[in-house]
């Protein structure tokens, strides 16, 4: 089965996310815990879409589709903000970030740790983010 949200890009917008998944995930193998922690992962990788690619600019939206099959959940976010390179992407060392005492830089540490499975893509002006979580049998 597949669930779709349409969020617009805006921070206040991102407690619609939490309900949208916590429906989702409570007719799931995952514990209350890891529903949570799935959870988290989307909500920084949409909080992060919303703020830095869309400059919390409420015109703009994202697409979050969400299936589960054959224990997999796969989640999918789509947009046509500035895309993120993953490649590109350097893991701040946590010593590092603790002594400098700066907030955030951590978001795609914590999706990795959370997460099974991380894909994004960018396909002309639309990018793609993928998390799958693999799912236990009931």
């Amino acid at each position: 089965m597949k669930y779709e949200l349409k969020l617009y890009c805006e921070t206040s917008r991102l407690s619609d996310l939490r309900n949208f998944l916590n429906k989702i995930l409570q007719d799931t193998s995952l514990s209350e815990i890891e529903q949570h922690q799935v959870t988290l992962a989307v909500d920084e990788v949409c909080a992060n879409l919303i703020i830095h690619s869309h400059g919390c600019n409420s015109n703009e939206s994202i697409q979050i589709s969400v299936e589960k099959e054959k224990g997999l959940l796969k989640i999918e976010i789509t947009d046509s903000g500035d895309g993120f390179n993953i490649t590109e992407y350097v893991e701040p060392e946590i010593a590092q970030v603790k002594k400098a005492k700066r907030k955030g830089g951590l978001g795609i540490i914590l999706v990795k740790k959370i997460m099974d499975k991380i894909e994004f893509e960018t396909s002309g002006l639309q990018n793609t983010c993928r998390l799958f979580k693999n799912l236990k049998s009931k």
